[in-house]
């Protein structure tokens, strides 16, 4: 039983910008700490039999310069590596070009925070339309993916993690994290009737509401 609560709880969720080569950039920032050493949650990143277990199919070269491929979802080319610390990568999906920026930090206990930034350039037509809900759910549940992986779980197979998704706890989840996300777009100086209704179309576009076809995706 998943304690969707609790887990919303766990995450760490911020907005703002930044400039990068490609331009002034949006940032979702997510983070989360788990009962596990860096090198653990480095390999459950970073190895292309344990990333399956807790989020998607992967294949290509996941080494510095080589490209990868998540199975119906994102691909991009590995640019930075910095093991156990940190990695960075495109983000290449719908049409679009975003990046993404991971980083492990020790913490007490032997514990590790694991930072997930993921940046788009501020004029990206889906940031206007969805706001940081667009890839936010989508972190947000594959932080949920990781947890129960790294506590021993049963690893979940992606047809499983499609029906609890649809289930009314599932749903209770991105309805959780599609308020914490306006939120934290609110506390980045969004209007909050502009981030209200980016949440909306965002939360209608994962759930499948009528009139989401056009959804933001990972």
């Amino acid at each position: 039983m998943i304690d969707v609560v609790q887990q919303i709880n766990a995450v760490q969720r911020r907005v703002g910008s930044r400039v990068i080569e490609a331009g002034q950039a949006r940032t979702v920032i997510i983070s989360q700490v788990y009962p596990a050493p860096v090198e653990d949650v480095w390999d459950a990143c970073t190895s292309p039999a344990r990333i399956p277990r807790w989020f998607l199919p992967v294949s290509g070269e996941l080494r510095l310069g080589g490209r990868y491929q998540l199975e119906g979802n994102a691909s991009g080319t590995i640019e930075r590596c910095d093991p156990p610390k940190s990695f960075a990568a495109t983000w290449e999906f719908g049409g679009e070009t975003s990046w993404i920026e991971v980083q492990l930090t020790p913490e007490p206990g032997g514990r590790t925070r694991l930072q997930i930034e993921h940046l788009a350039l501020a004029d990206a037509e889906r940031w206007a339309e969805f706001g940081p809900g667009a890839v936010g759910i989508g972190w947000d549940m594959a932080l949920l993916g990781l947890a129960g992986h790294l506590s021993a779980a049963a690893p979940v197979s992606p047809a499983e993690g499609a029906a609890w998704a649809a289930s009314g706890e599932g749903r209770q989840f991105m309805a959780l994290s599609s308020d914490r996300w306006r939120d934290a777009s609110i506390s980045a100086h969004t209007e909050p009737a502009d981030a209200q209704a980016a949440a909306d179309r965002t939360l209608a576009a994962y759930t499948g509401a009528p009139g989401a076809d056009d959804g933001p995706g990972q």
